[in-house]
């Protein structure tokens, strides 16, 4: 009896350990991810070791597998090969001994020490190694079902054969895995794998390399606008197709009616005028209502449309505009400007998603927001805040934006000794305003009507592409209000932003 509950005593000891080393190493991971997050590589590269050390203990060799390789790469970093070698070596030791107790091999572990050794002697530019640790990759992976490992070896030996002058190759690797992605359906990876091969040839210093993936980079964009467009048209053809089988059902039922109407006119002659009369009036009703309620399905469906490509052509214009020199203002206002239409575009399709709401003091977020233009205003010009000491809701963010841009606008239009003043008044339990008012020259009335509207009129880009209050004016529908010109303010421009909560 005395034997059992020693031998009883011993295993649960045992167990425990390991379950006290299990979560020791668990809670060491997440401190050394926040250190490395927070750039404190030597104190994160000491807690991943000790995390891969309390999983070895605990026989967690998936986690040692992770923390040994974040390990390895912080040591590789500042060139202590020689530690982030003898690590592995450690770890990989250990994996042999568990697969030898088990009987059951662990592949993907096996070919994430080995790709951490790849990536070292790709850093040493040491050919014959990294071929070597490449093919064990291949091999690791042999018999195993994981298309995301898959897909890495094939990105890997692309780097590899690039990297070391096998051009051939490594356009023969690249075209399979971009044939991947490409029956995957998943384009924007086949970006990122051009995008990442110009950066080995940058690395390199192979020029002919960076021009030839340049300009495959450019003819696959080509070719994916022209996939993405053929999608979108099969698309709006099936839901073409499906409104056409809609209308003939409506039409079928109509039929229908058309003949009951008219079996109730035979059978009731006495008031056959009356039906007749009625029927037709029906039939044009059920007609305009039919006409509308396509009108309207064709107009929504044109809209977002209308956004997508706009928004589509403004991400397709940054890669080509980052090529150019962004020093010249012709440049540097076509980034803007694509940047506003990528806002204005997302604002639009998202317009029925609240800001998340916080609660502040008014009287100083007001005076924080003006001493955001005093840097920008022209000599003389006065400043004014009045806002009571109060704690409000609002959408900070979206908030701030819009009050920026009408305080900025305000400074750049209001002349020497003018006066700028900024309001909150609480209109009732749940509605109040901010009232931005200036002394300048105001806003001509011919296009007071349009200072809202997005490209309601040609610019000249560099001047501004007046797309600012567009952007604002979504924002204050998002928060549930409106932004409003006052009309009757004749000494100046006032901008009145009203919300509800």
């Amino acid at each position: 009896m005395k034997i059992y509950s020693a031998i009883v005593l011993a295993v649960g000891i045992v167990f425990g350990g390991a379950v006290n080393a299990q979560t020791n190493a668990n809670k060491m991971m997440i401190d050394a991810n926040k250190n490395l997050d927070a750039k404190e590589y030597v104190t994160a590269r000491y807690r991943y070791v000790q995390a891969c050390n309390a999983y070895l203990t605990s026989n967690n060799m998936p986690g040692a597998v992770k923390a040994a390789v974040n390990a390895s790469a912080l040591y590789h970093r500042e060139n202590y090969y020689k530690e982030a070698f003898e690590l592995l070596g450690r770890v990989e030791m250990s994996l042999n001994k568990l697969e030898q107790d088990n009987g059951r091999p662990m592949p993907a572990e096996h070919y994430d020490l080995n790709k951490e050794r790849f990536k070292m002697y790709m850093k040493l530019k040491n050919s014959a190694r990294a071929r070597e640790q490449l093919d064990k990759m291949e091999g690791n992976l042999k018999g195993l079902s994981n298309d995301s490992l898959m897909t890495d070896l094939m990105s890997e030996q692309a780097g590899y054969y690039y990297t070391f002058g096998q051009n051939d190759r490594g356009d023969a690797a690249m075209k399979k895995l971009i044939a991947r992605y490409q029956g995957q359906k998943d384009y924007d990876k086949i970006a990122e794998c051009y995008r990442n091969l110009i950066g080995t040839a940058l690395k390199s210093g192979n020029s002919r390399l960076v021009a030839r993936s340049y300009d495959n980079y450019m003819l696959w964009t080509d070719s994916v606008n022209k996939i993405k467009s053929n999608e979108e048209l099969a698309e709006l053809q099936a839901k073409y197709n499906s409104a056409l089988e809609e209308i003939d059902e409506k039409e079928s039922a109509i039929i229908s009616r058309k003949a009951v109407i008219v079996t109730l006119c035979i059978a009731l002659a006495i008031l056959a005028a009356a039906l007749v009369f009625g029927a037709i009036i029906l039939l044009r009703y059920i007609a305009l209502t039919r006409k509308q309620k396509k009108a309207i399905i064709v107009a929504n469906e044109h809209n977002e449309l209308k956004t997508r490509f706009i928004s589509n052509i403004s991400a397709q214009m940054e890669p080509t505009l980052d090529t150019l020199d962004q020093k010249q203002p012709g440049v540097k206002a076509l980034h803007e400007f694509s940047e506003h239409i990528q806002e204005l575009s997302s604002l639009e399709s998202s317009l029925g998603e609240a800001y998340e709401l916080q609660d502040v003091n008014i009287l100083n977020f007001c005076d924080e927001i003006m001493d955001g233009i005093r840097d920008r205003i022209k000599p003389g010009v006065t400043l004014s805040v009045n806002a009571p000491k109060m704690n409000i809701k609002i959408a900070l963010e979206p908030l701030t934006h819009v009050l920026n841009h009408l305080l900025n606008n305000a400074a750049l239009y209001t002349p020497e000794g003018g006066k700028i003043s900024l309001e909150f008044k609480k209109r009732g339990a749940h509605t109040h305003q901010f009232i931005v008012t200036d002394n300048g020259a105001g806003i001509p009335e011919e296009i007071r009507q349009q200072i809202f509207r997005p490209f309601s009129e040609v610019r000249n880009l560099t001047e501004g592409d007046g797309l600012g209050l567009p952007i604002c004016s979504l924002m204050a529908i998002k928060m549930n209000g409106k932004l409003s010109l006052d009309d009757s303010f004749n000494h100046g421009a006032r901008f009145v932003l009203e919300l509800h909560s």
